[in-house]
């Protein structure tokens, strides 16, 4: 029997174009032998569009986007019964950002109890948190640079106040991130006051909060973790960036970043890469899947940086190589993560609501 899969792409987001990429390969890489694949566009300004089941693998980014499709109230995804034939045995939210990454989304699949692939509410907002995840971290025990963070109001109050904190605290070079948003979105490097106060109103765009890191020079490792209660680790990569740092241009449009898997790591450095990144997995409580970024530093040190929740995944981003060079190709991954997901929604069916 074939499982009723509903994908949801696009997203009231920043990393809208990014998800449907996202959702291009994923598509294209579904055996339509074992899924009944229903497409779910999330518009830019929220509007949810159910397309019709796909027969065949669509081949761009417009017919996507359904725009002749029915536009739907995300409650009618719940599946009432198992004779409904709208309804999904599992829900793929292929969305990265806020309003689908940050545990927005996830949240309603839980009140509609539906099985989804990926994290739970807390790992995903958390995770999408770049202050809260830290916290976490430091709490958990992970090695982390320097950082401070503030809200837009503190920063309107008084700027030169909070430059100069800034520079005391961290010093040159430090980079400024928006809080909560991925793909390096709104990230500036910054050696100098003017390129400070350029970074704050560039990264306040994005978001009311943002993150100010210490800058370290360091080789950019990244790992791949996949499970529930017991998570495996992929072999480790290395991030060479062909600009000063990885930035959203480096990811996705210039081509001049290399991705080396596996990356040149001893046994000794792979074998403390990888329980930190499951400590690190299970301090957000995490399911599914992440992708774990670290720093090492040239005396051998070890940084956890972040992790993503939803990592990039097409076929030629780090996650997925990670575990093609780990053994398990693309098709057989998406196929694991949906197999995870009804794991881990039929072990919360053993959950008692009554006393």
């Amino acid at each position: 029997m074939k499982t009723k899969l509903g994908l949801l792409y696009g997203g009231k987001s920043a990393e809208h174009e990014v998800s449907l990429q996202t959702a291009m390969a994923v598509i294209k890489a579904l055996d339509l032998e074992k899924f009944d694949i229903y497409p779910i566009y999330i518009t830019k300004e929220g509007a949810w569009v159910k397309g019709p089941q796909l027969t065949a693998p669509v081949e761009n980014v417009e017919e996507l986007a359904f725009p002749n499709g029915s536009q739907v109230a995300p409650l009618s995804l719940q599946k009432a019964n198992e004779t409904n034939e709208d309804g999904y045995d599992v829900l793929f939210p292929l969305l990265h950002g806020p309003n689908g990454e940050d545990g927005t989304v996830q949240g309603m699949f839980e009140l509609l109890n539906l099985p989804y692939v990926g994290n739970g509410v807390l790992a995903s907002s958390a995770g999408m948190d770049k202050v809260i995840m830290k916290n976490i971290f430091a709490q958990a025990g992970l090695p982390q640079v320097k950082y401070t963070w503030l809200i837009r109001s503190e920063w309107e109050a008084n700027r030169e106040e909070v430059y100069n904190q800034v520079e005391a605290e961290l010093g040159y070079p430090n980079f400024v991130k928006p809080a909560n948003l991925g793909s390096s979105v709104g990230i500036s490097k910054c050696s100098n006051r003017e390129e400070l106060e350029k970074a704050f109103v560039e990264a306040f765009q994005f978001d009311r909060k943002i993150i100010i890191e210490e800058g370290v020079t360091a080789r950019e490792i990244e790992i791949g973790v996949l499970g529930n209660d017991h998570p495996a680790c992929s072999v480790a990569g290395e991030i060479i960036s062909g600009k000063d740092f990885y930035d959203y241009t480096a990811k996705y449009t210039d081509g001049k970043s290399t991705m080396v898997i596996p990356g040149d790591v001893t046994e000794e450095q792979y074998a403390e890469l990888s329980k930190m990144a499951i400590t690190a997995f299970k301090s957000l409580d995490c399911s599914g899947l992440v992708r774990a970024d670290f720093f090492l530093t040239k005396e051998g040190d070890f940084y956890i940086n972040e992790v993503n929740t939803m990592p990039g995944f097409t076929p030629f981003s780090m996650f997925p190589l990670l575990w093609k060079h780990t053994g398990v190709e693309y098709p057989v991954l998406i196929e694991k993560l949906v197999q995870l997901a009804q794991e881990r929604y039929e072990e919360k069916q053993k959950i008692k609501y009554t006393v």
